[in-house]
């Protein structure tokens, strides 16, 4: 019995002491956490599919420029842009040689050389920390139409999304880069190698003459 008087007691406590409970005291801790929450920024296909970066293809890149007012940023490292590049163009590299050479980096180098490099003639890169402030000193007005391109399309694509975020809000991507560019998509192309080109080197360099070469005899018999 006194047990049981001691429970009646204990859960009459209770209830008194949840009635003088205020108003959403329960629910403030997830109240402070959504004030709090950051909204992540989209990322490059997001601003494609919906339309705040236009994809823009080579065949139609020159018209662009010329009819609409988009200024070709080329964001090639050096030694793409030294084989071909368009005439006019701006250049701002959005990655350059890595030339640190602590251990770990060497061991990388030596393994990219091993993967990458030999084949394609690319040197191991790393992110220019100085792109976006390059841009800036380039491009300063930030209403400025801006075609971004590259050999493949991908660096162009990150490089634009950056780009979005740091303000400018008129651009274009070069659907698929200079790779796929046809010869006269760009009437003013300059350097010693094929635009379209530009982008291999190392062993694929020599297979791709070879098959040139080939297409070329083929077409002559």
């Amino acid at each position: 019995m006194a047990i049981q008087l001691k429970l009646n007691h204990l859960h009459t406590y209770a209830l008194k002491h949840e009635k003088q409970r205020k108003p959403g005291l329960s629910t403030s801790a997830p109240q402070r956490s959504q004030k709090f929450q950051a909204k992540a920024a989209p990322n490059a296909r997001q601003l494609l599919q919906s339309g705040a970066i236009k994809p823009i293809p080579a065949k139609d890149a020159a018209m662009a420029m010329s009819s609409e007012g988009f200024v070709l940023l080329d964001i090639r490292p050096s030694w793409e842009r030294e084989k071909a590049r368009v005439s006019g163009s701006l250049h701002v590299p959005f990655f350059v040689q890595d030339l640190d050479n602590g251990p770990l980096t060497l061991l990388k180098k030596w393994v990219h050389f091993g993967y990458i490099g030999l084949w394609t003639g690319q040197n191991f890169t790393t992110l220019n920390p100085d792109f976006l402030r390059q841009v800036e000193t380039a491009v300063p007005d930030k209403d400025t139409k801006l075609l971004v391109a590259c050999g493949e399309g991908l660096r162009s694509m990150m490089a634009a999304s950056k780009l979005y975020e740091k303000g400018y809000r008129n651009l274009g991507w070069l659907a698929g880069g200079f790779n796929r560019a046809a010869d006269g998509d760009f009437p003013d192309v300059e350097g010693p190698e094929e635009l379209q080109y530009a982008t291999i080197g190392g062993v694929s360099y020599y297979f791709l003459q070879l098959l040139i070469l080939l297409q070329a005899v083929g077409k002559s018999n």
